[in-house]
């Protein structure tokens, strides 16, 4: 839930991952590269879809029939891969970022925030290492992946990103014991502005924001992932069509000025949702090089690419199985330019095996 207009983080000055493209390859993935698990790789090269027909000032009655027959046809495909993509079987599956010390956040979501810690890995050869912490297995729940690439300690969040968001059953109880740990809460307990959710806001380690939101016992208490958008209409439209996500509720704040909508899977008492948030006049933002892309999973990343083109999307790595593995993923870019990983459901289930 946004609190306020823009809330840019504080930025670290930005840098290069490391010093070669060859070298730091792994470094600038954002799904765990080199896991051998999840290495969901994505190629910087944009794919678009384009549709229409150009026709001369001059129509022969066939080639005009011609013409209404491929737009039929195009219209008849695209209502196809809408009801396809509604009915495929999705879920939120990960969120990645990166962080300047993977141990010390470690520490802070199990002992502040009651997470767990699901797994570690850690990669020498490639200069790299991860974790997937959440609150419960990844076959059901959605989880944190975090990545430390070796000697970076620090990243520039930007002011695209807005927070993740924990539903816990006491806020202010979890409050003071962040407080007791050295913890940065960055908004007191109390009541959101026109509502009457107890919520609180607080800051990891690396400056990642947290809003804690006060809730009865829930299935997935990691509930959100906040980004900001330049055209909310626009992102509404495109998460519907090309996600399959639905718009669980849509408010607008003009004392604020920002405008919030809620899209997911399921109802946000029990699923992970992703907030979009619009504020008035503003259609770009810095997106920085800290946040990564959530995975998604799908019954088929390639009609899940199919969609993803043809409604407005960029596919930045075309669909097919991992190099070395079987695993098979698309990866893409939102209007905005915020990245996602769809995944292979069946692969994804055996790679936890």
């Amino acid at each position: 839930m946004a609190s306020s207009t823009i809330r840019p983080s504080s930025a670290s000055s930005l840098f290069r991952l490391c010093n070669t493209t060859n070298t730091c390859a792994a470094s600038l993935v954002s799904l765990n590269p080199s896991s051998r698990r999840f290495p969901y790789l994505a190629s910087a090269v944009p794919q678009s879809h384009f549709f229409g027909l150009r026709a001369s000032s001059k129509i022969w009655r066939g080639e005009s029939r011609s013409i209404t027959a491929g737009n039929m046809a195009q219209a008849s495909t695209a209502a196809s891969l809408l009801e396809w993509v509604k009915k495929d079987k999705r879920r939120m599956l990960h969120v990645v970022y990166r962080v300047g010390d993977l141990d010390r956040t470690i520490k802070f979501y199990t002992e502040c925030l009651g997470m767990k810690l699901l797994r570690k890995r850690d990669i020498p050869e490639e200069r790299y290492a991860n974790a997937f912490l959440g609150y419960g297995p990844e076959d059901s729940h959605f989880v944190i992946e975090l990545t430390y690439n070796y000697g970076v300690d620090s990243y520039d969040i930007g002011t695209g990103f807005g927070h993740f968001g924990i539903a816990l059953e006491d806020v202010a109880k979890t409050v003071e014991l962040i407080k007791a740990k050295g913890g940065k809460v960055t908004r007191e307990p109390g009541p959101v502005k026109g509502g009457s959710t107890v919520i609180a806001f607080i800051e990891d380690p690396d400056g990642y924001k947290f809003e804690l939101l006060e809730r009865g016992p829930t299935p997935e208490p990691l509930c959100q992932v906040m980004l900001r958008v330049g055209d909310l209409d626009r992102s509404i439209n495109f998460y519907e069509k090309a996600f399959g996500m639905e718009l669980l509720r849509k408010r607008d704040n003009p004392e604020y000025k920002y405008t919030i909508a809620m899209m997911g899977y399921g109802p946000e008492d029990k699923n992970a949702v992703l907030e979009l948030t619009y504020n008035y006049g503003v259609t770009e933002y810095d997106k920085g090089n800290a946040y990564a892309q959530i995975a998604i999973g799908t019954d088929d990343v390639y009609r899940t690419a199919e969609a993803v083109k043809l409604f407005g999307g960029k596919v930045t790595r075309e669909p097919g199985p991992l190099p070395g593995i079987s695993t098979k993923i698309t990866a893409c870019l939102d209007p905005d330019g915020w990245k996602t990983v769809f995944v292979d459901n069946i692969d994804f289930l055996k790679e936890l095996e």
